[in-house]
């Protein structure tokens, strides 16, 4: 496997390799008084879930090239062969966070690489119908676990203890995995894990950044949003870590309110080509509950009433903004909570969203958008009616009936770790 080029500078270049995770069979063991401790909105039905994630992988495939999409089940075991020293400390430290016997590492370790992995993000040991640690259905929101910042990847800390052993994991897999030698070696890797290094601050704020929160608008801008899952004391952590590094020039503080239905920046607006942002007006445009502080390397900081000010004023003003629910309530509302914001794009003017949004697909159409399902450019595809190449300006529309109960969109499901 060659060693990619990680580099992200953009929420738009050219997607050219990806991190996805496909829905595991510790989902299907999520009971209904769990779901809520667990931060799964609902309960869904695995077979079809999965069947409507590898609609959303097929066509990531078709734009990439089926080795470029990375699946963190093949990660964590190539890792396991890599190097069983980081194994066998991967597996300890994972025991010793879930408060299991001293003596399970030598079973598992025992186990063959693929059965382990199974066990690691499931939770469940099947050969022995035995569950060992809870679920980890966040994992399929890889956007989460880490982000590409131009050169240097941070590995982001989650904010519940629910999504713990999905950083362990992560963590495990930018540690250990041949892909990612060189960003080691290289120093590239801000691990927000590390507490000798990112501590609580002095008043007992702890470091908590979720990368549904991080964007990389340019090579010079990075926003980072204070939510419902990421701190103030993170977000000033990780700005000053990436200034002595010299990674960005700008950090942009997004400060959204701390609610469920808005619980990271990309819930409520994502860029999809060089003028086009989706956004939940709201919030976005009309500011509320919401303000923007820009922190300069060189010590200045600027501010704004809203996201939409700032991308006019410091971005592109010619920026023009298309609405989830078409700004209109009661859509807006309903279609901002079925992802009609959270958008992941391919290349600049080729998007993926859930097709349970027709508000906001008018609005995709007002703004010169073709909508097309994925299910039927795939076919196309297929026919060789059409290649990747030739789609432009369009929205891809992927099944949604039981992805959508997940809480998170096409952008949550996807870590970019290399764009054009």
């Amino acid at each position: 496997m060659s060693t990619p080029n990680i580099h992200v500078s953009s929420e738009i270049g050219q997607l050219k390799k990806v991190i996805v995770h496909r829905p595991d069979e510790g989902i299907a063991r999520i009971s209904p008084k769990r779901a809520e401790e667990l931060l799964f909105d609902d309960i869904v039905h695995l077979p079809k879930m999965q069947e409507e994630h590898d609609i959303f992988t097929d066509v990531l495939k078709a734009f990439l090239g089926e080795e470029n999409v990375l699946e963190t089940r093949q990660l964590i075991f190539e890792a396991l062969e890599a190097d069983k020293e980081k194994q066998q400390e991967i597996i300890e430290k994972i025991i010793e966070y879930e408060e299991l016997p001293s003596s399970y590492a030598g079973m598992l370790l025992k186990l063959p690489n693929e059965t382990l992995t199974d066990i690691l993000i499931t939770g469940y040991w099947e050969e022995e119908d035995h569950i060992l640690f809870d679920p980890i259905p966040n994992f399929i929101f890889t956007r989460d676990i880490a982000v590409t910042v131009n050169d240097h990847v941070i590995i982001t800390k989650a904010a519940k203890e629910a999504r713990f052993r999905e950083n362990f994991l992560t963590r495990y897999i930018f540690w250990a995995h041949p892909l990612f030698e060189e960003l080691r070696t290289e120093g590239r890797i801000i691990n927000l894990n590390t507490i000798e290094d990112f501590p609580p601050s002095k008043k007992g704020e702890n470091v908590s950044v979720e990368g549904g929160d991080v964007m990389v608008i340019n090579k010079d801008f990075l926003l980072v949003g204070r939510s419902e899952r990421t701190t103030e004391h993170g977000i000033q952590s990780l700005r000053e870590e990436l200034f002595r590094k010299g990674v960005i020039d700008n950090i942009v503080q997004i400060n959204i309110p701390k609610d469920r239905s808005c619980m990271h920046i990309d819930t409520i607006f994502t860029q999809i080509n060089v003028n086009h942002l989706t956004a939940f007006k709201p919030i976005i445009i009309d500011g509320l509950g919401s303000n923007v502080v820009v922190y300069r390397k060189d010590g200045t900081t600027a501010a704004y009433g809203s996201v939409s000010d700032f991308f006019r004023k410091e971005i592109n003003p010619e920026m023009e903004f298309i609405l989830s629910g078409n700004g209109e309530t009661p859509y807006q509302e309903r279609e901002q909570w079925t992802d009609g914001c959270n958008l992941v794009a391919l290349k600049p003017g080729v998007a993926l969203t859930y097709d349970r949004n027709p508000k906001t697909e008018e609005a995709f159409r007002e703004a010169g958008y073709t909508i097309i399902h994925a299910t039927d450019l795939l076919k196309a595809f297929a026919s060789g009616e059409m290649k990747p190449e030739d789609v432009k300006n369009t929205i891809i529309n992927i099944p949604s009936n039981e992805l959508s109960r997940a809480r998170g969109g096409s952008h949550c499901m996807t870590c970019p770790i290399e764009r054009g």
